[in-house]
């Protein structure tokens, strides 16, 4: 599709911020709801597609990560293109995407990190645990030399399933990741890892542990290192509760149950216990814990502490959106408030910016699906409003959009340079922002 087809046509034309598998399938639901001729253009700041897909699911989990092939199959549909490299509030703005398109949807997630606001937080070696998940997913804004795991004991906070991939990702080893699409400089890392101990921690009981049944059980096939759960922790009356949580309780009541082994790694799986100070010189050098327990439904402390000697802690104990530029946001709800998805006259949302971070991927499409209903709803009896024609805006600014063949083309050189390497299909390129014919330009960092 070129700017010349783009400018004189009837078609509405729709804009979607945001790649990953929201935005997508907002795209996906488009085409296939749409009764008037349609085009849809997807706008992302980094260079590839997929977002989470890419970025958040652990490179050894590669059946969920073939969604990536679902996703693809929506980018190559007929009036859908893909437009990297374009950075809403910093390239292109609310009032240029209205008068460029009858229709904006804002998908960018919430992959910001909730902070636990316990004093030492800011020291070095404290740090999110989507930092660490970027880092060994190779994403654009996390440089390969990001982590330097030098810690013979380490803290991730939080049990839900974000919170078991670092585990599992810190307790394997760099042989067991090969075959994955990890960068090399960061298998490189993973293999020079001094980590002995990796310490889980939760601040409510077992029953109340956000992570699935199925990704729990991985923990306990680790090869490389032993899991150790105390048996006054893991106790709960779950009764009445639902399958998952019984079978979650089962299966750390079985670990309680069994001695360790003598695996160069040990995972603890701590529950009751909550972070209240970081410590350290400069430097994280311990974490400090209470016991907790429930009071009237709300966790607090009981005043007995231990100290962990941990030198790095990473937080995963919820996301949350950010404000967009120019769009309405809720501070309470950390989210874009909306009507079935819309916000305002022509714009719309989907997604975690839409409804939170809950679900799972395959969620998004329903939540799309909505958005989509009531955007064609609104637009059913308007004649196409947009008066600029978004190519020759952004060639005005200087930005040359990242198409959907430069990504084939970063593709193509990951499987190339796994191939030179022997390992797997892919290995996830770093330190650039976008492959093209004989260029290729730094990355920038988003808000």
């Amino acid at each position: 599709m070129t700017a010349s087809t783009l400018g004189g046509d009837v078609s509405l034309r729709v804009a979607i911020v945001g790649s990953g598998p929201a935005g997508i399938y907002t795209a996906e639901a488009l085409r296939k709801q749409a009764t008037v001729p349609l085009r849809v253009d997807v706008l992302e700041r980094l260079p590839t597609p997929y977002g989470l897909v890419r970025y958040g699911v652990a490179p050894d989990h590669t059946s969920i990560k073939s969604i990536a092939g679902y996703l693809r199959g929506v980018l190559e549909l007929p009036d859908v293109r893909f437009l990297g490299g374009v950075e809403f509030g910093r390239d292109i703005g609310v009032t240029d995407l209205l008068d460029c398109y009858d229709a904006v949807v804002y998908c960018t997630g919430a992959m910001v990190d909730r902070r636990m606001g316990i004093p030492g937080e800011d020291l070095p070696g404290s740090v999110a645990a989507t930092d660490f998940v970027n880092w060994y997913c190779g994403h654009p804004d996390m440089p390969g030399d990001r982590f330097v795991l030098d810690s013979p004991e380490v803290a991730v906070i939080g049990v839900g399933n974000v919170a078991v991939d670092v585990v599992r990702i810190l307790a394997k080893t760099a042989d067991e990741l090969r075959a994955t699409d990890v960068p090399q400089e960061v298998l490189d890392r993973l293999a020079a890892s001094e980590v002995k101990a990796i310490h889980m921690i939760g601040r409510r009981g077992p029953e109340h542990a956000k992570f699935t049944l199925k990704e729990l059980r991985e923990l306990g096939e680790l090869t490389n290192a032993d899991v150790r759960v105390r048996p006054e922790e893991s106790a709960a009356d779950v009764s009445t509760a639902s399958r998952q949580i019984r079978g979650n309780v089962e299966v750390l009541q079985s670990w309680a149950a069994r001695g360790l082994t003598g695996r160069p790694r040990r995972l603890d799986v701590r529950f009751w216990m909550r972070p209240v100070e970081i410590l350290g010189e400069g430097r994280v050098e311990a974490l400090k814990l209470e016991r907790t327990r429930l009071l009237d439904g709300r966790v607090v402390g009981t005043g007995e502490f231990e100290t962990l000697p941990v030198g790095m802690v990473l937080r995963s104990v919820g996301y949350q959106s950010v404000p967009l530029p120019g769009v309405p946001f809720s501070e309470a709800t950390m989210t874009v408030p909306n009507e079935a998805g819309r916000v305002r006259d022509r714009e719309y949302v989907a997604g975690w910016l839409k409804r939170g971070p809950s679900g799972v991927i395959g969620t998004n499409k329903s939540d799309a699906a909505e958005t989509v209903r009531t955007l064609l709803a609104d637009l059913a009896d308007r004649d196409p409003v947009h008066r600029t024609d978004p190519d020759e805006l952004l060639a005005s600014r200087g930005i040359s959009p990242i198409t959907y063949e430069h990504w084939l083309a970063i593709e193509a050189a990951e499987a190339a340079l796994a191939r030179s390497l022997d390992r797997g299909e892919r290995v996830k390129l770093l330190g650039i922002a976008a492959i093209r014919p004989g260029r290729a330009r730094p990355c920038q960092r988003g808000p």
